[in-house]
């Protein structure tokens, strides 16, 4: 099993979870996150001429526990969903899961996810 974590622009959450739905995908979490990557964030010019920059961007964290089998599908997936060709589009990462138990019923491993 693996743990894909992505990293998104708040925007695209809806595309992509509708896109992950759409195989099959529906169990995830998400968390609203702030940071910074390439991007290093935005300035805005303020009345005056004052200039404020805001270097932690809102992002949105989604997690997923996949097969192993289905790992470069998902990627895939949110990859293509969640690109607009900007800087800020985000990042996935991919960890291993060693276990996963299902609370309701004991099962454990691909049959928990």
């Amino acid at each position: 099993m693996q743990k894909v974590e992505a990293i998104i622009r708040p925007e695209k959450l809806v595309a992509v979870r509708e896109a992950l739905a759409e195989v099959g995908f529906v169990g995830l979490n998400i968390v609203h996150v702030i940071g910074r990557g390439a991007q290093k964030g935005i300035v805005h010019a303020g009345r005056g001429g004052d200039v404020h920059t805001v270097d932690m961007l809102p992002k949105v964290k989604m997690e997923v526990v996949v097969r192993d089998a289905d790992t470069e599908t998902v990627l895939h997936i949110i990859a293509e969903a969640a690109r607009t060709g900007s800087l800020g589009d985000g990042k996935i990462f991919v960890i291993p899961v060693a276990d996963a138990i299902r609370v309701r019923t004991g099962e454990r491993g691909d049959v928990a996810v």
